[in-house]
């Protein structure tokens, strides 16, 4: 269309409401003219509906009797009797009964209602939440689609081996769904997460519930600990019932963990006096704040090496016995290997080469003694792979290896001499030398890129350091990586059970942003400030939980550990494009985060949180995480976004 020949776009838009009139009036004027002239005048438009009237009573609404309440509110009792004080949730109507008495009944008050924007989320903060507070959370989720959303993050806790308590609304009676409720509801609603949930029941009366609720609660909290799913009908849920109907609330008793067999326990004792050698590595090991208490206990007792694998607290970072900064070595000198509740056992003692023809040596001592104690023993499925390769060992325990360490202790002690004595005190010494020299290696290697921008990792977990370290601090973030790229371990000190809280379990990106508001919540009630060092990567699966920070006033310093990519798939793939002799050039595409460049302070800002960035000068982060310190000791999150280095 020629310059003089188009419309103005003003000039189009009048002709087109003119026809469309014209069109309207030749479509109903025809056939209606004797009708329109017996009509009487127009009546005036409905008014605009109002807020107030939008919530006002329907005049057919069905309301409970006096001597009536809901299904529900005795479901909130027996919640409050388990001594939850947070439910997560993204709001769904299969569990809107419930809903209502948590927030009515109950007081929004143990249970108090976490807003969620994603049922993932959710779950994911939960998880993190029990390994801060030692309790589970609970998990309302909504139906088929609701379970399915969460299903990844279910996967994490199991593999985490985390008691994340999921209660998942459904209604089963087709006679009574509603439209949706056929594409929410289903016949077994737990099914599909099955394979790695330890339990689940879906109950049919209100008795039934009672029992099965704190069923549930005994079995995830029982180790080996792992999620379980409570189905709630939603008719169940809604249905009156008399208020002088006696309905009981079970008592909770729970099971004491299952301890290592004394003769057993014994044979290790000897063991680890004898050897010239002995280390001890921990992964699940500490359940309790106690259980690193214990730990160090029987370290100082050997003198023995310790190597804490990371997925909980199991060893302060700084003692002089810890030797996970160089594990491998010590892994090869070791002569007895003790591992407690380690989830790869076979990865500790061999290593495996990732090349084109993949291939695998030991690492271990062909003549070293290997003794494993834990749970896994004791509960392991079938389809998911997350109990890893199997591992030949002299002494396997199947019991928990927390509750196993006080009589190994014992054991222990009883048999050393004043020879083996003066033997621990000078191999201690050569261990206490050798994690001087680890740890002094680390901090000469932060010191590489110090002044290069983009920031490198070591330097932003340096200037977080010189930040936090004199407060009662909470690292709450999540790393997949091993403690050579981890730098917070290899330079911070680690020396309370809730300054660490180890990954994600089952290696599920998207993890990390929610687990750190889950735990910040934990730590909200102790005054504890709590920080993450934030991937760019997971923050976008799920930064709806920004909101929930800033809407339920969780103080958390999120700092943006954002190099633009999913650094790890970049390797991958360079790995593949070297490996076929392609060049690794354009091993990048897919998998950065560019173009355009996420800019997440505007994104925190959007939902209301202080936030400064992107920052590239190194020189200019300490100013930028004092300021946001602030804002969090005065009781709200805040966000600093540090665009870095690879690694």
């Amino acid at each position: 269309m020629s310059r003089s020949t188009r419309s103005k776009p003003g000039l189009e838009r009048r002709r087109f409401l003119q026809q469309g009139a014209l069109a309207g009036a030749a479509l109903v004027a025809a056939p209606r003219v004797a009708e329109a002239q017996a009509a009487p005048a127009a009546q005036a438009p409905p008014p605009v509906m109002t807020h107030a009237a939008e919530g006002a009573e329907p005049a057919d609404v069905l309301t409970l009797r006096d001597d009536e309440r809901a299904g529900s509110d005795f479901m909130v009792d027996v919640f409050k009797s388990l001594g939850f004080e947070h439910f997560f949730a993204n709001p769904g109507s299969s569990f809107r009964g419930l809903h209502e008495s948590v927030i009515n009944y109950g007081g929004n008050k143990s249970p108090e209602l976490i807003t969620c924007c994603h049922e993932e989320s959710s779950v994911a903060m939960a998880h993190a939440y029990y390994k801060v507070d030692g309790k589970p959370a609970g998990v309302m989720a909504h139906g088929t689609v609701g379970l399915q959303h969460a299903s990844m993050a279910i996967y994490n806790a199991w593999c985490d081996r985390v008691p994340v308590y999921v209660i998942l609304g459904n209604y089963a009676d087709a006679a009574i769904r509603r439209g949706a409720e056929w594409y929410h509801g289903v016949q077994d609603a737990a099914a599909m997460v099955r394979d790695f949930t330890k339990w689940d029941d879906f109950p049919w009366s209100l008795t039934h519930f009672a029992e099965s609720a704190v069923r549930a609660y005994q079995v995830a909290m029982t180790p080996p600990m792992a999620p379980v799913v409570m189905v709630l009908d939603g008719e169940l849920q809604e249905r009156p019932i008399a208020r002088g109907e006696r309905l009981v609330v079970p008592k909770l008793s729970m099971p004491v963990p299952p301890q290592g067999e004394r003769g057993a326990v014994e044979e290790v004792a000897r063991m680890l006096v004898a050897a010239e050698y002995p280390v001890l590595v921990a992964d699940r090991m500490a359940r309790t704040p106690n259980g690193m208490t214990l730990l160090i206990e029987l370290a100082e007792t050997l003198q023995a090496a310790v190597i804490d694998q990371g997925s909980r607290m199991n060893f302060p970072s700084r003692h002089p016995l810890n030797q996970t900064l160089r594990a491998r070595a010590a892994v090869t000198d070791a002569d007895v290997i003790v591992g407690l509740e380690l989830a790869d056992y076979w990865g500790t003692v061999n290593a495996l080469r990732d090349q084109l023809h993949r291939s695998s040596r030991q690492v271990a001592k062909a003549n070293a003694k290997l003794v494993s104690i834990t749970t896994g023993d004791l509960y392991i499925r079938a389809n998911y792979q997350d109990f890893r390769r199997l591992q030949a060992v002299d002494l396997a325990i199947g019991a928990d290896a927390e509750a196993t360490l006080p009589p190994l202790i014992d054991a222990v002690k009883r048999l050393v001499t004043a020879d083996r004595r003066r033997l621990f005190e000078e191999r201690g010494a050569k261990l206490t030398q050798a994690s001087r020299a680890a740890a002094e290696a680390a901090r000469v290697a932060a010191t590489y890129a110090w002044e290069a921008s983009p920031v490198s990792v070591a330097r932003l977990s340096a200037e977080v350091w010189a930040q936090i370290r004199g407060d009662d601090w909470s690292l709450v973030s999540s790393y997949y990586s091993n403690d050579q790229t981890n730098w917070p371990r290899r330079l911070w000190n680690f020396d309370k059970s809730y300054q660490w809280l180890g990954h994600a379990g089952g290696g599920g990106i998207g993890y990390g942003a929610p687990a750190a508001v889950g735990a910040a919540l934990a730590n909200r009630r102790h005054g504890r400030l709590s920080v993450a060092i934030q991937t760019d990567g997971d923050m976008m699966y799920a930064p709806g939980v920004i909101w929930t920070a800033a809407h339920h006033r969780i103080p958390l310093l999120w700092v943006m550990n954002n190099n633009r990519a999913y650094h790890q798939e970049i390797m991958h793939v360079q790995k593949m494009c070297n490996g076929r002799n392609r060049g690794i050039d354009r091993g990048e595409v897919g998998s950065q985060l560019v173009d355009p460049n996420i800019d997440f302070a505007k994104l925190a800002q959007s939902m209301g949180v202080h936030a400064e960035g992107p920052i590239t000068n190194p020189n200019d982060l300490g100013p930028a995480l004092r300021r946001a310190m602030a804002v969090v000791k005065k009781g709200e999150p805040a966000l600093v976004d540090v665009v870095t280095q690879a690694r």
